[in-house]
């Protein structure tokens, strides 16, 4: 009887203690190394007036446990021009990329910006979007 006793405290011992283990694990705030993680993915201008403003900012926070450092922030063609900060994103801290499309361009339009990290989460692709009307003259 004491041998099933033992057991079952051996069992319940080590059933508490992968339980354990597992909610410690997959804590967010646990995670090693830089992680950059976006407000949004996606800015989309809507319908915008010939030779409007063209700048937006994409906002995002460090959310890992290391300092956060962008290496290159590029267009996808030379109508969007991205602007990433230099300096040291320390982890909680939160950061802009500013974009600025040419307005003057005419039409529907979809353009990427690819952000490179010493992030965990790898490189990740921003997209602005919109439509500028013609010009009324």
């Amino acid at each position: 009887m004491k041998k099933i006793y033992a057991i079952l405290f051996m069992f319940t011992l080590t059933a508490s203690a992968l339980s354990a283990q597992v909610k410690t694990s997959t804590s967010p705030l646990l995670a090693k190394g830089p992680e950059i993680t976006f407000e949004s993915l996606v800015i989309d201008y809507g319908t915008i007036e010939h030779n409007a403003d063209g700048y937006r900012e994409f906002k995002f926070t460090n959310t890992g446990s290391e300092d956060l450092l962008i290496s290159t922030c590029t267009g996808s063609c030379g109508c969007t021009v991205p602007e990433c900060p230099k300096e040291v994103i320390a982890p909680g801290k939160a950061g802009t990329i500013k974009v600025k499309y040419a307005t003057n361009r005419v039409g529907a339009f979809t353009k990427n910006v690819t952000v490179n990290s010493n992030a965990t989460n790898g490189t990740v692709t921003l997209t602005i979007k919109g439509n500028v009307l013609p010009d009324p003259q």
